[in-house]
């Protein structure tokens, strides 16, 4: 069965789109079969990945309502290894349609069921909040990804969303756990980001991956041209970075099968 990781935080600007579409498009490329899920209405990770809006007739919102299959989703990518199910502007009112539906929380655990066994990794990009979108995503997934951004206010709302976290393990999924927390955006001339990174690691060791994503250029260009930034420049430091991402991720998971 899939490993499938949430990339969740309720901040926005933290990195949390970027590094779902290139984490994925990296694990894709080590040609380990992976499906980039978007439940975020702005649906940045469906146009970053190279999905045309105006020409996807079922996504995310479809199966949250019943009213699509996962594998009517689907859609192809630059990467073989790499499938999409994206969504659009419309699943801002899931969460409102399904006010009453018996459990909406797990609606996107059971449309990925039907789909996960062809799949090594399932990876979805969660709006900027702890609502009913991201709930779900959490009751899907194994792990939780946590982007955090090394600025001042990094730590500010990191508490919140490890308690969602343990609430859902506690309640809903019992399979969660934190997969990691990614440090982000961080600048080498700025003394303050150096700062963060130590603080987060002494708080948290080893749940801190050892790779921390730089603030980059060619890593912001990317989303504009479509395309991961394995595709769009693999020669530079934002795609070096998440190539070691994935590697992290790719060795956690052995070690759990081992």
């Amino acid at each position: 069965m899939a490993r499938i990781l949430a990339v969740a935080n309720q901040k926005g600007g933290v990195g949390k789109t970027t590094t779902a579409i290139n984490l994925a498009a990296c694990l894709a490329a080590a040609e380990h079969p992976t499906l980039l899920v978007d439940v975020d209405p702005q649906a940045n990770a469906s146009t970053g990945i190279g999905v045309d809006p105006r020409t996807i007739k079922a996504h995310a919102y479809h199966l949250l309502l019943g009213l699509a299959e996962a594998a009517d989703a689907l859609l192809p990518t630059a990467l073989p290894a790499l499938t999409v199910l994206p969504a659009r502007r419309e699943l801002v009112g899931a969460e409102v349609e399904l006010v009453e539906v018996p459990e909406r929380e797990s609606r996107l655990k059971q449309a990925l069921q039907a789909i996960e066994k062809n799949y090594a990794f399932i990876v979805i990009d969660c709006p900027p909040s702890l609502g009913f979108l991201t709930l779900n995503a959490l009751v899907a997934a194994n792990g939780v990804i946590v982007p955090l951004q090394c600025e001042y206010y990094a730590l500010e709302g990191l508490g919140q969303i490890l308690e969602t976290v343990r609430l859902c393990r506690q309640r809903l999924n019992p399979r969660l756990e934190i997969e990691g927390i990614l440090l982000t955006m961080f600048d080498s001339r700025v003394n303050l980001a150096a700062q963060v990174v130590q603080e987060v690691r002494e708080h948290f060791g080893k749940r801190v991956f050892r790779t921390v994503i730089p603030r980059n250029v060619r890593l912001g260009e990317a989303p504009s041209h479509g395309k991961p930034a394995i595709l769009y420049d693999i020669g530079c430091a934002g795609a070096d970075a998440y190539l070691h991402l994935a590697q992290e991720v790719l060795d956690g998971a052995a070690a759990r099968s081992g």
